[in-house]
């Protein structure tokens, strides 16, 4: 299915100014990032449950080896197989090693596309597995997150949508972080699958090269907008290659002293009260978001780029699975 690989992290900002303006940027502690992985139970190619076990079980440990708690959200049309038992498994497994589960749609539509209704109905539908496995352990589905960040083309359908979700007890999951995992992903596995080491191996390196290099952005674009370092919620996705990438990332965050912490902990920042008035089509991240609210002009000419050799190979391999991939 599509994924957030059609959301652009290099754009003109639509509103430019000579600062940012700062009332919101009371004391808050720095350095706290929330962990949240998309479309459960796995991204990328699940052939067999057998398959998704793997990941699910190298994600777990590894995360459990740093004393990570992470929100994992789920596409229930996954499950939809004839291993659907096992499928539904890997999610009792998520809740076992102690993570949250929120809502990413039954089959990853967009709201730029998709009338409200029925977005709502997939919405809903995505309720159907999750919403037991958490009530069953004493939890409820609380956090939802947009496919593709689409959040509405009009001010009508944001607004109603919004208005379903509180009235249905949900709170949005924004995304402030994120490391394009999802353009390293297909390439590595094709990589794996093939069973050519050395190239899963360098293209490994090059994703957490990438990575180091825009977490400090995203710091530093953080720090524009409020005069101090805002908390983080970190966008990534439940894919082998973070499966086999654990303790590359534990030591990125630790080198830019990021602690993990819960999605609850993150989102008690002062930051995540500041207004997004954005409606439009694209999936924007919410620093952008915030910025034309606060009329700040973020340091797009230096964000990093995905390498292009990594770029190609992930268009490449889409094309081979989606003939009208572009």
């Amino acid at each position: 299915m599509k994924t957030a690989k059609w959301r652009r992290l290099v754009r003109t900002p639509t509103v430019f100014a000579l600062g940012c303006v700062t009332s919101i940027a009371s004391p808050a502690t720095a350095g706290r990032v929330a962990l949240t992985f998309d479309d459960l139970p796995v991204f990328g190619k699940l052939v067999t449950a057998a398959d998704g076990a793997d990941v699910t079980d190298k994600l777990l440990v590894g995360m459990a080896r740093h004393h990570w708690k992470a929100t994992g959200f789920v596409n229930e049309i996954q499950l939809d197989a004839a291993d659907r038992p096992q499928r539904i498994g890997l999610l009792r497994r998520w809740l076992d090693a102690g993570m949250d589960l929120g809502n990413h749609t039954y089959s990853h539509v967009s709201l730029s596309t998709t009338p409200v209704d029925a977005y709502i109905a997939n919405v809903v539908r995505g309720e159907t597995v999750t919403a037991p496995l958490l009530a069953a352990r004493g939890m409820r589905e609380r956090w939802f997150r947009y496919p593709y960040l689409e959040t509405g083309t009009t001010k009508a359908t944001r607004s109603f949508f919004q208005a379903w979700l509180k009235g249905h007890g949900y709170r949005v999951a924004p995304v402030t972080m994120e490391n394009s995992d999802w353009q390293f992903s297909a390439p590595y596995d094709d990589a794996v699958e093939r069973g050519d080491v050395r190239r899963a191996a360098a293209i490994q390196r090059s994703y957490l090269d990438f990575t180091r290099r825009i977490v400090g952005w995203y710091r530093r674009a953080g720090h524009t907008l409020f005069a101090r370092e805002p908390a983080f919620v970190f966008l990534l996705h439940a894919s082998r290659l973070n499966a086999a990438s654990v303790d590359g990332l534990a030591a990125i965050l630790h080198k830019q002293r990021l602690r993990v912490v819960s999605l609850d902990n993150v989102m008690r920042d002062p930051a995540y009260r500041t207004p997004d008035r954005y409606v439009g089509p694209d999936g924007n991240e919410w620093l952008e978001r915030w910025a034309t609210t606060l009329h700040c002009d973020l340091p797009f000419k230096s964000i990093p780029k995905v390498p292009e050799p990594i770029v190609a190979d992930d268009a490449r391999l889409e094309a081979l699975t989606d003939p009208h991939a572009r």
